[in-house]
């Protein structure tokens, strides 16, 4: 029984700390990981250099409906339904699916614009029913969307960026580039 527990812990040891590499906070830290809150906290501090940072996690849908976050969003989400196919649990997809979206972005040379908070939160807020895929009526790929709003002339911001978008519009097409080469849109 001695040994099972320790190989346990070691496994939990290692997976928090892949996840604080990755970016995330204590609260979810907590409720992902079977290890106490001091083990976590002194895991966070040596891993990290400093104390993880206080305070809510982010709830709002709206800001993954900005046109930046909703690329983001879009790209990141189709990478986690893609490796939930492959990776053996729903936090391995999720940890996968984030390096992932990191290497794409930068391979653009762009800043990402998820951190792993926010990408875990996506995730939660499909789960929850509140956010859906929309297929865009012009490129067919699959952006992030409010649930239960009717999508059926939906124009995704790849096809329609908001005026203000100016230059970064280069970075969407990057995007929708990234998305399409990897043979995550569009989908049937």
């Amino acid at each position: 029984m001695t040994r099972a527990s320790v190989l346990h812990d070691a496994r939990e040891v290692q997976l928090a700390s892949e996840l604080i590499e990755l970016g995330a906070r204590l609260q979810f830290l907590e409720a992902e990981v079977d290890l106490s809150r001091e083990r976590l906290l002194r895991l966070y501090k040596e891993i990290r250099g400093a104390s993880p940072p206080k305070g809510l996690l982010p709830f709002s849908v709206d800001w993954y409906m900005t046109w930046l976050a909703n690329i983001h969003g879009s790209l990141f989400y189709n990478l986690f339904l893609c490796m939930t196919a492959h990776a053996p649990s729903r936090l391995e997809a999720l940890m996968k699916a984030y390096r992932m979206y990191r290497q794409q972005v930068r391979t653009h040379g762009e800043t990402p614009v998820l951190d792993f908070t926010r990408a875990a939160t996506l995730v939660k807020f499909f789960e929850g029913r509140m956010l859906e895929l929309s297929t865009c009526t012009r490129c067919t790929g699959h952006f992030v969307a409010h649930a239960y709003e009717n999508h059926s002339d939906y124009v995704c911001v790849l096809c329609r960026p908001p005026s203000r978008a100016g230059k970064k519009k280069r970075l969407a097409t990057a995007a929708l580039d990234s998305v399409s080469a990897m043979g995550i849109a569009p989908r049937e």
